[in-house]
């Protein structure tokens, strides 16, 4: 290992952390920043907006750096990380806030397959799973990223928090501009600027990423802020899918230099069930990452470091899971089905564990998010790494963008079913729990009133139940009721991800074996 190939892997890893923290950091801490800038109604679009960008932006950039080269994408999706993060914590005004976000999104999209990329091609393709194993170990200090953020905004503001990322993404900035220097593309050589432009798939770019973004966005509007049955969702909705069809279409049949080329498929029953199994980790990997935080806040209690300590677990083992499953895949040479296999049966299984889950048996988190966390981490990045190996090395950005954009539009799916489950049990168990006890509580059967506490519980601002006037020892019934009604709720998210990994258990089994891509060729020599 040479100082001219190690630092730019050093570089590496600052960007593949930078991408990941934002959305790990501001998303253990939603009630304090619309607390803060209000917005309670659309919070969650803060992460959706971070998600879908990423989404979106990703197979255009993904092929736009195989044809241009890593250094000018990843240096554009530093300074996007870095605004995105400006804007964040200088809002006052959660629809900026979700403004800001979305920025950070398109940055961390590229910093993040950038990093995975630069990653492999420097890498013998066998130690590919080694190589980005030690990458992103680097991610280590940040797994108690729930407990970091809890504690910089109650002791301080969550605006420290964009402060934080955005050094963070400056330093790998600085370091990417200083070291890494790749030498010119095999693919391009020969070319100038002009014919390199020529060749970019302008129309295929549009179709992906308006498609894409049209689709997800209908997708999280129907049944959160408007009915299913409306303009506002069934637009987007259907116009996206028409989109995404004619990007097919236009990739397949008519364009002269498409974003995702035939010479892909090398292997294409591993490529597809890889995509597949990406999709559905994406759909239980969201299940917990956007649910779970929630779960520990709302039915387990607000105090910081409490919410802090019962979301350490979750950060650990998906960083466990996914370094084991790299080097397993360097080391078995390649076994990528019994890899792929355990690690679908674990992220089912503790993913369904979740839902035993109830207000007194807190110990038992500990248990299945370790369970969970192994078998999700054994997939999200391992899958990307699995499909770089077996692609043509001119083309690794373009399907670890693939992979990245699956795993995204999987996770917006699972997303969409899930909440409106949820938000179906829990309104039924509001009224059927909460509503009676705050009535019995508050003395009163005033609608208005009634409507207004499970609001403030649904809100999560249980500070705001002293404006009954009311003592301590009610306000702490009203949040048991709530507890008690978040707790009812929860679990139905957990059985419908079982659906999920039930299909990608069955797709890991029919995986092939990719030993003879297992060699010590290098892609790109530094």
């Amino acid at each position: 290992m040479t100082v001219r190939r190690f630092m730019p892997l050093v570089a590496m890893a600052f960007l593949w952390t930078g991408s990941q923290i934002p959305l790990y950091l501001y998303g253990a801490v939603p009630p304090l920043i619309y607390g803060d800038i209000g917005g309670v109604d659309r919070w969650a679009w803060f992460v959706l907006g971070y998600l879908l960008a990423l989404a979106a932006v990703c197979p255009f950039v993904g092929y736009l750096s195989d044809l241009f080269g890593r250094r000018h994408t990843s240096l554009m999706g530093a300074t996007l990380l870095i605004v995105g993060n400006i804007v964040t914590s200088t809002a006052h005004v959660m629809n900026i806030f979700i403004a800001g976000m979305s920025i950070a999104g398109v940055g961390a999209g590229i910093l993040e397959l950038t990093a995975l990329a630069v990653t492999s091609e420097i890498a013998p393709t066998r130690k590919r799973g080694k190589y980005n194993a030690w990458m992103i170990l680097t991610i280590l200090p940040f797994c108690p990223s729930v407990l970091w953020a809890q504690w910089v905004a109650h002791y301080g503001s969550w605006r420290y928090i964009g402060l934080w990322c955005a050094l963070w993404a400056f330093i790998g900035l600085v370091l990417t501009f200083v070291f890494y220097h790749p030498p010119p593309r095999t693919n391009t050589n020969g070319l100038s600027r002009m014919e390199l432009v020529k060749r970019i798939d302008w129309i295929g770019g549009f179709l992906s990423i308006a498609g894409l973004l049209l689709f997800m966005a209908g997708l999280q509007w129907g049944g959160y802020n408007y009915p299913w049955t409306t303009a506002h969702v069934l637009v987007p909705l259907l116009l996206g899918a028409a989109l995404l069809a004619a990007f097919s279409i236009w990739e397949w049949k008519l364009a002269r230099f498409p974003m995702f080329p035939g010479r892909l498929k090398q292997e294409p029953r591993v490529l597809m069930l890889t995509l597949i199994i990406t999709c559905i980790s994406g759909a239980n990997f969201f299940s917990v990452l956007l649910f779970w935080p929630t779960q520990s806040y709302n039915v387990y209690g607000h105090e910081p470091t409490g919410v802090g300590i019962r979301n350490i677990t979750l950060g650990f083992s998906i960083l466990a899971g996914a370094c084991l499953v790299l080097a397993a895949l360097t080391y078995t040479r390649g076994h990528i089905r019994s890899l792929m296999l355990v690690s679908c049966i674990f992220m089912t299984a503790g993913g369904g564990g979740m839902a035993a889950l109830d207000r007194d048996n807190v110990w038992l988190v500990y248990v299945v998010l370790t369970i969970s966390g192994l078998g999700i981490g054994g997939i999200v990045v391992p899958a990307s790494i699995i499909t770089n190996i077996i692609c043509p090395d001119d083309l690794i950005a373009t399907v670890t963008a693939l992979t990245l954009a699956i795993r995204v539009l999987g996770g917006a799916l699972g997303y969409c079913i899930y909440y409106n489950v949820f938000s179906q049990k829990l309104t039924a168990a509001l009224t059927n729990t909460l509503v009676p006890v705050a009535a019995e509580t508050l003395q009163t059967t005033n609608q208005t009133v009634l409507l207004e506490v499970v609001d403030i519980t649904i809100a999560g601002l249980l500070d705001e139940f002293q404006k009954f006037g009311i003592g301590e020892e009610k306000i702490a019934v009203l949040v048991r009721a709530g507890q008690e009604s978040y707790a009812q709720a929860y679990p139905y998210v957990y059985y419908v991800s079982l659906a999920f990994g039930g299909i990608s258990i069955i797709c890991s089994i029919f995986l092939g074996n990719i030993k003879k891509y297992m060699t010590d060729k290098v892609a790109v020599s530094m």
